[in-house]
């Protein structure tokens, strides 16, 4: 056989998260200490491709990358059409914790981005000794928002398309063309209103601001780390949440923007083996 088959495996797993049967599909690549990956809004798992197949990493990780219920090749849960999907603080941890339980995941490295990287915060202070470590990527205890997400479900506009100029300008001018597009095309392939939903939790549900008493860090080491070219969440956003966390380790990566692992996967291999590299010696 001649052709490149990737050693990426992709599975369903059936969980219950706050009373709603979910199918969800996850993929996984590697051995080790488990290190789940969590999206972005209005995305899915794909964006954790490069890393699922990068030896280095599965060599020691079992890196697995889930596609939230209402995302990628996940259904919404059955009545989906009978409501307005909104994600909430409450739903998002159940969705984390349930998936971890259902894969029978050892205190799992996780490690999100965007709103995931806002879930990490939350996972840290309330959740933090179920997990070996947190890592925040574009993470934040808040943005005030500067979009307006009225224009993201309209029957007027093509909500892909829109979606998808409204995080075009959040990657870096560095970044090979090739993954800009790719990145961007994971928007214009969103399910109509999930985009505006995810944004639900984080412009009005996810407020840390002065919520973050009782993380520990030498139980559960947290590592945020932030494009130089996002504005979304800026470098300043994340450097000042991590001073109100004591122990934190906050990092500013050059010539990256919102989404370091599927904007420019070589760039980011050089922030993120370091802090994998600590946790595997812990």
């Amino acid at each position: 056989m001649t052709a490149t088959i990737e050693p990426i495996v992709g599975r369903y797993v059936h969980v219950n998260i706050m009373g709603d049967a979910c199918r969800v599909y996850f993929e996984e690549c590697g051995q080790g200490i488990p290190l789940l990956c969590l999206h972005t809004a209005g995305s899915d798992g794909r964006q954790f491709r490069h890393l699922l197949c990068d030896e280095d990493v599965t060599s020691k990780f079992r890196v697995i990358a889930f596609d939230m219920p209402w995302h990628g090749k996940s259904y919404p849960p059955l009545g989906y059409q009978d409501k307005d999907y909104e994600l909430t603080t409450e739903r998002y941890v159940a969705t984390i914790r349930a998936f971890a339980a259902a894969l029978e995941l050892d205190r799992p490295v996780v490690m999100g981005c965007s709103i995931g990287g806002r879930i990490v915060l939350q996972l840290a202070h309330a959740h933090g000794e179920e997990f070996r470590a947190l890592i925040g990527l574009e993470g934040a205890d808040h943005q005030p928002p500067w979009y307006d997400t009225s224009w993201l479900n309209r029957p007027d506009v093509h909500g892909g398309e829109v979606c998808a100029a409204l995080v075009s300008g959040l990657i870096a001018p560095q970044s090979p063309d090739e993954y800009r597009h790719e990145t961007l095309w994971q928007y214009k392939q969103s399910g109509p209103g999930i985009f505006r939903g995810d944004l639900y939790f984080y412009r009005v549900d996810s407020d840390l601001r002065g919520k973050l008493d009782g993380i520990d860090t030498r139980r559960t080491p947290l590592f945020l780390l932030t494009g130089e070219y996002d504005f979304s969440c800026s470098p300043e956003d994340t450097l000042r949440t991590a001073r109100s966390i004591p122990g934190a380790q906050a990092v500013v990566m050059k010539e990256l923007g919102h989404f370091p692992m599927s904007e420019n996967p070589r760039q980011f291999k050089k922030y993120i083996t370091p802090v994998l590299q600590a946790i595997a010696q812990a």
